[in-house]
């Protein structure tokens, strides 16, 4: 049988979850009866319920769920912590089938598809693994690493400009262009800006626009050493702000971790993020190009290498979307990979 389509299912409700579940993964799940009809589905939703995406889906099929399929995103856990194990859950509940996209790389959750099939359900997996793995990238690099992913956003000119000579930079990219941002930094736990965006912009960094049943808005971090004024609207109880009085990358890494983050949407000027990317702290960078030219001005990337052509910082092309006249590429960045 094709899951494909089921799986599709299962990956955009685990996407409604982005925002909302750190320090859990984005999970999404589908439960399809023998004849075919999808009798629940569902999606991890931390910030409104413990309930993991396998149990919201057999809460929805209740009796149902006897005899059917399971399909979800990630391998159902193994470890009974605040909530109870979903591979049991799902034995319980009387499912013959459960079919997975990845396998969980957390050692403490994993073995979830070893206890399944000991109990005598059929086990696929591997479906539509890719996809499922990136819309979890956050989470996956986090397990990887032991670090929060950093997705950085550029608004910059044709030219890679993103201040004129003067210092002002508003605005650079259209409003079509602002609004997706709104939506990417709804999707994340955190939003990090350095000291001198704050002084420059005194940005307020709350997402903008209907966003129904997210519950608090992302952290708002601020990395840098400079004084910041009292009054700044990034200081309002709008969200919780804090601020890492130093340059020292590594203390950032390690607060963010404190703070249990999955995604940092980085929306720092040039010396704060060419730090990071100098540093290997930048996953995923996310510009905005303007049809426009500038000539003079602030470039967003400030570093002095590469100083011979076959050094350039490579990356891997994602995706790319015209948004009214202006051009949204997003890529992954290897970081020596």
């Amino acid at each position: 049988m094709d899951y494909t389509v089921a799986m599709q299912r299962a990956i955009a409700l685990a996407e409604k979850g982005l925002g909302k579940t750190a320090p859990n993964p984005i999970v999404g799940a589908v439960i399809i009866s023998a004849a075919g009809e999808v009798v629940g589905e569902g999606f991890h939703d931390r910030v409104n319920s413990a309930d993991h995406a396998e149990v919201v889906a057999l809460k929805m099929a209740g009796d149902k769920a006897k005899g059917s399929t399971i399909v979800v995103t990630l391998e159902p856990c193994n470890h009974t912590g605040s909530t109870g194990a979903c591979a049991q859950a799902i034995i319980d509940a009387g499912i013959t089938t459960v079919v997975y996209a990845v396998s969980d790389p957390n050692e403490k959750a994993a073995g979830g598809a070893v206890a399944l099939r000991a109990a005598g359900l059929t086990v696929i997996e591997g479906v539509l693994k890719d996809e499922a793995a990136f819309s979890n990238r956050a989470w996956f690099m986090k397990i990887k690493k032991g670090r929060p992913f950093f997705t950085w956003k550029v608004a910059a000119t044709l030219d890679g400009k993103v201040a004129a000579a003067d210092g002002t930079s508003k605005w650079i990219s259209n409003e079509r262009s602002r609004g997706d941002v709104q939506i990417l930094r709804r999707q994340a736990d955190a939003i990090l800006v350095g000291t001198n965006t704050v002084i420059t912009d005194d940005p307020h960094l709350i997402p903008r626009g209907s966003f129904a049943g997210y519950g608090a808005n992302p952290i708002r971090i601020i990395c840098g050493e400079q004084e910041l004024p009292k009054d700044a609207q990034i200081f309002d109880d709008a969200a919780k702000t804090v601020l890492v009085k130093s340059k020292d990358l590594d203390l950032l890494v390690e607060k963010l971790n404190e703070l249990e983050i999955n995604h940092v949407f980085v929306e720092a000027g040039p010396t704060l993020g060419s730090a990071m990317l100098d540093g290997c702290l930048m996953d995923e960078l996310v510009i905005y190009q303007a049809p426009t030219l500038l000539g003079t001005g602030k470039h967003f990337f400030t570093f002095d290498y590469p100083t011979t052509i076959t050094d350039q910082m490579r990356m891997d092309h994602i995706s790319t979307q015209v948004l009214d006249g202006d051009v949204k590429s997003v890529y992954r960045i290897r970081n020596g990979e």
